[in-house]
């Protein structure tokens, strides 16, 4: 079963608590929020704070998505304010194993994601120190974008290495993701969609999420 995790980058920001706690009572399995630095990628949303005050709103799961230069500066701010699940780019580190090992270290699971035009292959050496693999599907920094098409083909690529390896490590994807092409994400191997204006952006937001799952089965 694939899940869902709708972006607040694309909810009302003003009224971010109410805007999770709704998103969970229409079916969300977990929440996408977006912290951009204005350095890493053109564009500037929020800090630690924010997701501290909107944390008590829902209980499903946090998925914290630093976009961040050298996010190892802020991993114990992002624990200490409620995220479950910490993903940085192994773009913006220097050192990305003592990265995940400050997550880790903070009680909090840890992803590592990979822009549009890095290779896949960066990821391999470090797929037994993760709990989550992230392909951008879109350049990161905006919503509202289309797909990548040239994307799909590294999500099978790693899907076939964890496979390989015979590692339980999930694929999340974020960029693009609609009701039209989700069976073909999904089809490469992907587990985890990231749908930002496609949830947010329509007035029944558990109906939308239900035919992104329905598109699927």
């Amino acid at each position: 079963m694939i899940k869902i995790c709708p972006s607040v980058l694309s909810a009302n920001l003003a009224d971010l608590a109410n805007e999770c706690a709704s998103i969970e009572r229409d079916g969300a399995d977990l929440i996408h929020l977006d912290v951009m630095d204005g350095n890493f990628v053109p564009n500037i949303t929020f800090g630690a704070p924010v997701i501290k005050w909107a944390r008590p709103a829902a209980k499903i799961p946090f998925d914290v998505h630093l976009m961040i230069e050298e996010p190892i500066r802020y991993i114990e701010d992002f624990a200490k304010a409620g995220a479950d699940i910490i993903t940085v780019h192994i773009e913006a580190c220097h050192d990305i194993t003592a990265t995940l090992d400050k997550i880790h270290a903070c009680g909090v699971k840890a992803g590592v994601s990979v822009k549009p035009n890095t290779p896949v292959e960066v990821l391999y050496p470090l797929l037994d120190k993760m709990e989550m693999a992230l392909i951008m599907t879109v350049e990161p920094g905006f919503g509202g974008q289309g797909l990548i098409e040239e994307t799909l083909s590294k999500i099978t690529a790693l899907k076939e290495e964890i496979t390989r390896r015979g590692l339980e490590l999930p694929i999340e994807v974020d960029g693009g993701i609609k009701a039209d092409n989700i069976a073909r994400v999904a089809k490469c191997g992907a587990d985890i969609f990231v749908a930002g204006s496609s949830v947010f952006g329509k007035e029944d937001r558990k109906a939308a999420m239900n035919d992104l799952k329905n598109a699927v089965k």
